[in-house]
């Protein structure tokens, strides 16, 4: 699936229509045909309907489902907000057409004339569309107050009535649904948190436009999926042996923090790695050895991490998990970076010390895999005044460093160094517990030391992290869901991978 820009949407629309070959009203009348068939099958067959309609396109959808939904005896009132000039071509067609049927059409030209609405109603939000590119004012945004207002359950077409496509809405009147109908492909408005409180539980309808588009052009950004994934995962060879698929380090734990250490270990021992050496503080030596019998023990410091050695026989390393916040971790990163110019991971307090001390950065190693939150990632970027500028700043700041930012969130981005961004289909909100950040840090590090390329380790590896967490939720709950779980899941997510 792919991540398009509203102008490129819009091009899509137009390829289809010239090279399918179908008139742009039938187009339009597909994709309605679409949201009515998901209200039908999703809402009650008695529900009423009150569709609010712009005289754009997006309105020209809202009248078309509006018909259906009447013809289906459906109670059905229409409200097109009345500027006092006429829509577009396909939008005065389906308002000819609905002229004549059982639904009600009315017009909203002034305060005095918005509707107060009826409890039970269902309110279909069709002003307006992607295409958006400013705030809501005037009487349009008096209408999405009054819609927000109502407590009527609200579905949106295409997407909510305010929020743009391809930029911030924040502190912009929008439409609040409690579901969005949208066509074809996700949109980047869809995948920040910021919007959350207006998309709603989000459907993406498959309105059949033309395959061939996506092949004719790049996409602004792209999806990480399972046929992605499935291209990247590389099945074993009948001889192949530990030593095959390298041998990785885990730098990790202090005193009171060796779940993190073990967490990790065993993820990359999950994740496929033939071999794997933990180094950790001779504090949690014992643990070690019990938790993961499968890895082997190089003690580094007494409570935590003091000392970083012979790094560059492994084929990555991974650091950070658990390891503290101590005044001489600036001079052990800095060991770790000159000894280790192979594949990095760095994640949690590593990356505290890269926000600390910022000439460190400029030090990393190529093709570096660093794996911040939101928080982590603004100390060590600067403050984003949203979203969308902190996916921005995050390709800006992998390009200059050469670097892979994998920016964790409910739909996790991985900016690459050539200025690529993915962001990932998997995971649930069960997955926001201490612990889960420790085994993707495992994971990828599995991943690189088998020599996947460092994008690739990341794609993959927040994939198998999420779909892992998504089995897992499956068999309990998002509550009771912990970081073990994911790890336990990880065999399966890699069995739904490997055909």
């Amino acid at each position: 699936m792919y991540i398009f820009t509203a102008p490129d949407i819009r091009s899509w629309d137009e390829y289809t229509i010239s090279q399918e070959p179908i008139a742009s009203i039938d187009l339009m009348e597909r994709a309605s045909q679409a949201c009515y068939e998901w209200l039908q099958h999703y809402r009650p067959a008695d529900a009423g309907y009150v569709v609010f309609c712009g005289k754009g396109n997006n309105g020209g959808d809202g009248l078309a489902i509006a018909r259906m939904l009447s013809e289906d005896e459906h109670a059905v009132t229409v409200y097109i907000l009345e500027f006092g000039h006429m829509g577009t071509d396909d939008f005065q067609t389906n308002l000819a057409r609905l002229h004549g049927g059982k639904a009600v059409v009315k017009f909203i030209s002034s305060a005095e004339t918005i509707p107060a609405l009826t409890a039970g109603d269902i309110v279909l939000d069709a002003l307006l569309g992607s295409g958006l590119n400013r705030p809501l004012d005037g009487l349009t945004a008096q209408v999405v107050e009054h819609i927000n207002q109502s407590g009527n359950e609200v579905i949106a077409i295409d997407i909510p009535s305010g929020l743009m496509a391809d930029s911030s809405s924040v502190g912009n009147t929008v439409v609040r649904a409690d579901h969005t109908l949208s066509f074809q492909c996700y949109k980047l408005a869809f995948l920040v948190a910021e919007n959350e409180p207006y998309v709603g539980s989000l459907h993406i309808l498959d309105i059949g436009l033309h395959p061939d588009f996506p092949g004719t052009r790049e996409a602004a950004y792209e999806w990480i999926d399972q046929a992605l994934v499935q291209q990247i995962i590389r099945p074993r060879s009948k001889f192949s042996h530990k030593g095959t698929y390298g041998h990785a380090a885990i730098i990790a734990g202090s005193q009171g923090m060796m779940g993190a250490a073990t967490l990790a270990s065993k993820a990359c021992m999950r994740s496929g790695v033939g071999k794997l050496t933990t180094h950790i503080p001779a504090i949690g030596y014992n643990i070690m050895q019990i938790a993961v019998p499968e890895a082997m023990t190089y003690t580094a410091g007494k409570d935590y991490i003091e000392m970083a050695v012979n790094l560059n026989q492994y084929d990555v390393v991974g650091a950070g998990p658990g390891m503290g916040q101590y005044t001489t971790h600036r001079e052990l990163f800095e060991t770790i970076f000159q000894q280790s110019r192979k594949a990095l991971v760095l994640d949690a307090d590593a990356l505290n010390v890269l926000s600390r001390h910022q000439e460190l950065l400029g030090k990393l190693p190529p093709n570096t895999i660093l794996t911040p939150h939101p928080k982590e990632f603004e100390r060590l970027f600067g403050k984003s005044a949203n979203d969308f500028e902190r996916i921005q700043l995050a390709l800006k700041r992998a390009a200059a460093l050469k670097i892979v930012i994998v920016l964790k969130g409910r739909y996790s981005l991985v900016a690459t160094p050539e200025g690529i961004a993915y962001f990932n289909s998997t995971g649930n909100p069960g997955m926001a517990t201490g612990g889960s950040g420790d085994v993707l840090t495992g994971i990828i590090t599995g991943l690189l030391a088998q020599g996947y390329p460092a994008a690739q380790a990341a794609i993959a590896g927040v994939f198998l992290h999420g779909l892992a967490g998504d089995l897992a939720v499956s068999y309990t709950s998002q509550e009771s869901l912990i970081a073990s779980d994911i790890v336990e899941y990880l065999g399966d997510a890699f069995h739904q991978l490997v055909l």
